[in-house]
């Protein structure tokens, strides 16, 4: 039988995402309660990472340990994928040796493949056109705050990226709406535009995409490998900072997330990274107790 792999929030259902929601805050009461839960005892998780990582690292290692497991960290230095070992090959030998595979990589086509040639679950932990565990973690924040998400609105001010594409497979999966501020240029793939049209609408006024949202959300301007482009995308973000005026104009009780790191002063200013709406911070440790849900759903 073939494994399920999680590549893009549409490999679920939307009853199996919200399951996973729920059972990522079940999992966050029962570390907090200091039972000890270990459904993945003696498993084993590769980490594949080409791209640095902070909070991915840390959540996938932690929840591994925390369930009893094990988790192994692989750059392309310590692998043959670095020196030029087909992907396939690769992962069909990796899969014979671990549980479960996670990449973190440039290409979305590496996860895509490194999938088809894999006997174990493979999980994108972020490629250059979508995010999906990110996409847990914030739904996660969402959910413990308000509730479900169907019916309500949210704004993403910034790059059409893979946090933003990520949103938009989320909206259409999960009933919500999704307006998209971006300049003219970078906008999120048009077939993905088509394929969403029917949850999500694209401006390039973020006063306007901003107005009676539930929930803003942003990027850092430049993601790791558009460092080159750093300065023109300062110009041509210049106009897309949420700052206090365009928190004002969503509701009074709209939260503001920020998958980090952040660049305050530039996407977001520090008033709203730091202040009161702000949820970055519950955002970020929720990684931990979403991607447990994911592996203890992949896994067990």
């Amino acid at each position: 039988m073939k494994p399920r792999h999680f590549i893009t929030l549409n490999d679920l259902s939307a009853d199996e995402l919200r399951a996973i929601i729920l059972r990522a805050s079940e999992l966050k009461k029962i570390r907090a309660s200091g039972t000890v839960y270990e459904p993945l005892k003696n498993k084993v998780l590769a980490m594949i990472f080409e791209k640095s990582s902070t909070r991915t690292r840390i959540s996938f290692e932690a929840g591994m340990t925390h369930f009893g497991g094990n988790a192994l960290f692989l750059s392309p230095r310590d692998t043959q994928l670095g020196r030029g070992e087909p992907i396939e090959d690769s992962a069909r030998v990796i899969s014979r040796m671990v549980d479960g595979i996670m990449l973190r990589t440039n290409k979305h086509e590496t996860v895509t493949t490194f999938a088809e040639h894999s006997t174990v679950p493979v999980i994108n932990g972020l490629t250059d056109r979508f995010h999906p565990c990110q996409l847990l973690a914030d739904l996660q924040t969402w959910f413990e705050l308000r509730g479900d998400i169907a019916g309500k609105h949210v704004c993403w001010i910034g790059d059409g990226n893979n946090m933003c594409q990520s949103y938009m497979n989320a909206a259409k999966l999960l009933d919500f709406k999704l307006s998209i501020a971006c300049p003219p240029g970078y906008e999120p793939e048009m077939e993905l535009l088509a394929a969403t049209s029917s949850h999500v609408e694209l401006f390039h006024d973020p006063k306007l995409a901003a107005k009676d949202a539930d929930l803003i959300v942003t990027d850092v301007w430049a993601s790791m490998g558009q460092e080159q482009e750093q300065k023109d995308r300062e110009q041509a973000f210049s106009s897309y900072c949420v700052n206090s005026s365009l928190m004002q104009l969503a509701k009074p009780d709209a939260v503001f997330m920020h998958c980090l790191p952040a660049h305050r002063g530039e996407e977001v200013s520090a008033a709203v990274l730091d202040g009161e709406q702000s949820v970055v911070w519950d955002e970020a440790e929720n990684r931990l107790h979403a991607q447990k849900a994911l592996l203890e759903f992949l896994m067990k």
